[in-house]
């Protein structure tokens, strides 16, 4: 109480005093605590003003119809409700450290790390001052908790705060910064990185990922859900959102209209003699990710994760307690979720719209005035086959709830909720330990790195690393250029049965115009997914043509990938190869070996110099796939360990004693994605076994009577 006392009266102090940038402190050794405070109070109105103009900004240009798809995606890429809090905290906190060290920079203009000279006492003011102290203030975990915490807390009960929603990512090893501290490798011109020129992302997606579409190998055995699946469990994983503000905090720069580097723009540069992009004074923007509250010392910049790091199905219910009151049917207490009341598939449920004030997929097709989808997560309209995922679960979970109310008609709603929501998370973990992580990793890596399930252990942090992020993005490798949609004979559709991809994002009316889900899940069973070769690793769909219909320029995705990493701080490849216990080359012979391609090898170090500068994912995807797996050993590593963390981490995990019965697992056991498909659609025939293999119909493919239903009996509750 006292250090709150104190904080205020220096807070009425600072008030009095002119702001930062004309307060100067006399040495660099000794920062008077009113000068901190100051700074504090200017970086708060200037994040404050930047959220607001960004905010007018985008409802101005999709009032009007001038939004461009970029603005679509960024749309739903920024923070909102409690990430939003945390994210704006944490914007407070590195602004004023930024404007500080530029005052103090006049006085040492040699490199230092502004929170050495800052006392222990003003440091903890700073993070007072911020709101990053007050994030877990007064939290309290239930003795006997039944059911998860829709934000992820209270999973660990000794570290309440592991894995839960708006926290940091984990740090498998150190962030890597160009100064140490935050600004990325390739932020200041002429810099090296261990003494080697950084290569513009744009420039290594031109030499190592660029091929002619032409030439695109189909995978033999693995579906186009194998790619979808991927995106779909990602949402559930991680999410790191964009700055509320496109301008710069200090300056007022608009990162969208200018090529100049001020944070948080850090615009992809374009190289000589690109193949699309003729001016090389134009450039792909970019914008850094939100920064993360640091933990009990400000030190190095991290990045925000607003979803549940768990398996947990928070892509279907929400990662926060608002949203997932939103999700929520409140008509009756049946514990159902909501659906749409303007539109269904055929008599079967759609996602319910949202309530956006400026709707976005509205511009996809003006006549059609179809808004964007509500769900668990905000990227839910991103593309049809992801809604169709969505729309999958959402009617899954209230076949389940309507089940489980016959089987015991005293459940409240609550209770019907919880269950419900506890057997699809299940499920979820399910399909994707059972059948789909074993297709990822491969026999001999998941023996390595997912070993029979010993129980929960409250040791194991189960927060997603930030590498994971992305190293995830593997599943980029897999992306076909269409979207498909076939017939209940599982033959195209008509005109729109082969759609481009960069033509179908945000456009929801697809799904509520263009026949339902039922096709686009036909095609994701009966089409082959792309298949990752080292000379065909990524589509020019999504390298070239990403958003096309940009005003200014088109993205480029692998390369967007290569900046994220550099921009989080992401060591480079070497660095992860001896974290996984693996050879690290040094020479261009050495790495032809690793990659079993000499001319790979050659390429790849005219770019870096040297191998421990690649970044991470163009060195992950560039590896040769382990044996039945679609990764290379790097990437198995990397997404075996994070997969078993969040198993063994996660005290709610399905076979952990307590959670469900011995007879409700054995229940579970049985059950399939190609059932739960059968379940909720008009779909008759699916895939059969395993649906993320490769399937050629008919000969393949099963009727739905042949797959197990999951068998509830167990779920009733004894008089």
């Amino acid at each position: 109480m006292r250090l709150l006392l104190t904080l205020a009266g220096l807070l009425a102090m600072a008030a009095m005093l002119q702001f930062c940038d004309g307060v100067t402190p006399a040495v660099l050794g000794k920062v008077e605590t009113p000068v901190v405070l100051s700074c504090m109070e200017e970086a708060k109105w200037l994040v404050d003003k930047a959220y607001k103009e960004r905010r007018e900004s985008i409802k101005q240009r999709l009032r009007s119809g001038s939004a461009s798809p970029m603005d679509l995606l960024s749309y739903f890429k920024q923070p909102v409700a409690a990430t939003r809090t945390a994210a704006r905290a944490a914007d407070y906190l590195h602004v004023a450290l930024e404007l500080l060290e530029r005052k103090l920079r006049t006085l040492q203009p040699q490199p230092f790390n502004v929170t050495d000279v800052l006392t222990p006492l003003q440091l903890r003011l700073l993070s007072m001052s911020s709101g990053c102290a007050y994030q877990d203030v007064g939290m309290m975990c239930p003795e006997n908790d039944k059911y998860r915490t829709i934000t992820g807390h209270c999973n660990n009960r000794r570290s309440p705060t592991l894995g839960a929603s708006n926290r940091a990512f984990a740090r498998w090893l150190p962030a890597e910064y160009e100064d140490g501290v935050s600004l990325p490798f390739g932020w200041t011109p002429g810099a090296k990185r261990g003494g080697f020129p950084v290569p513009l992302a744009r420039a290594v997606s031109n030499a190592i990922v660029r091929f002619p579409n032409e030439q695109l190998t189909g995978d033999r055995e693995r579906s186009l859900m194998f790619m979808q699946w991927g995106q779909f469990i990602d949402h559930d994983l991680d999410f790191t959102p964009e700055p509320a503000a496109r301008v710069s905090f200090t300056t007022g720069l608009n990162c969208e209209t200018s090529c100049l580097q001020q944070a948080p723009c850090f615009p992809l540069k374009i190289p000589p003699n690109d193949p699309r992009i003729k001016n090389q004074r134009d450039c792909i923007p970019f914008f850094r990710s939100c920064p993360a509250c640091p933990g009990n010392h400000i030190t190095i910049r991290n990045q925000l994760n607003a979803l549940t790091s768990f398996v947990d199905a928070s892509m279907v219910y929400g990662s926060e307690v608002a949203l997932a009151q939103r999700l929520r049917n409140q008509t009756n207490h049946l514990g159902l979720l909501a659906v749409n009341h303007r539109f269904s598939d055929h008599g079967r449920a759609l996602l319910p719209f949202d309530n956006l004030h400026d709707d976005p997929c509205l511009l996809t097709n003006r006549s059609a005035r179809i808004p964007c989808f509500l769900a668990g997560d905000t990227r839910s309209s991103e593309m049809p086959e992801l809604t169709a995922m969505h729309t999958l679960f959402v009617r899954e979970h209230n076949r389940l709830a309507s089940q489980l109310k016959r089987l015991n008609p005293c459940w409240d709603g609550e209770k019907l909720y919880q269950e419900a929501r506890k057997i699809v998370g299940a499920m979820v973990q399910i399909i994707t330990y059972r059948d789909y992580l074993p297709l990822v990793l491969g026999p001999g890596a998941m023996r390595k790195y997912m070993p029979r399930y010993r129980g929960y252990n409250d040791s194991v942090d189960p927060r997603i690393a930030n590498v994971f992020t992305n190293a995830f993005r593997y599943g980029h490798t897999l992306i076909q250029p269409f979207t498909f949609r076939l017939d209940h004979r599982y033959q195209p559709t008509g005109p729109s049965s082969r759609v481009p991809l960069s033509t179908v994002f945000f456009a929801t009316w697809r799904v509520v115009l263009e026949g339902g889900i039922d096709p686009i899940l036909r095609g994701l069973m009966a089409t082959p997914a792309k298949l990752n070769r080292q000379n065909q690793i990524a589509v020019d769909e999504i390298r070239e043509q990403l958003f096309k219909q940009v005003m200014r320029i088109g993205l480029d995705l692998p390369a967007l990938n290569m900046q994220r990493s550099r921009d989080h701080g992401l060591p480079g490849y070497n660095a992860w190869r001896r974290f996984c216990g693996l050879p690290q080359p040094s020479t261009v012979g050495e790495l032809g070996t690793v990659l079993k391609n000499l001319e790979l090898a050659r390429k790849l170090m005219a770019q870096y110099g040297t191998p421990n500068n690649i970044d991470i994912w163009m060195g992950g995807v560039a590896e040769p796939l382990q044996p039945g797996g679609r990764v290379g050993p790097l990437l198995a590593c990397l997404i075996g360990t994070q997969f078993r963390q969040l198993r063994d981490g996660d005290r709610f995990w399905w076979q952990n004693q307590g959670v469900f019965s011995a007879q409700q697992r054995a229940a579970l056991a049985q059950i399939s994605l190609p059932r739960i498909i059968c379940d909720n659609t008009g779909i008759t025939t699916v895939s059969g076994n395993n649906i993320f293999l490769s399937k050629i119909f008919p000969r393949d493919f099963v009727n739905c009577s042949s797959l197990p239903a999951l068998d509830l009996v167990s779920w009733r509750e004894r008089a």
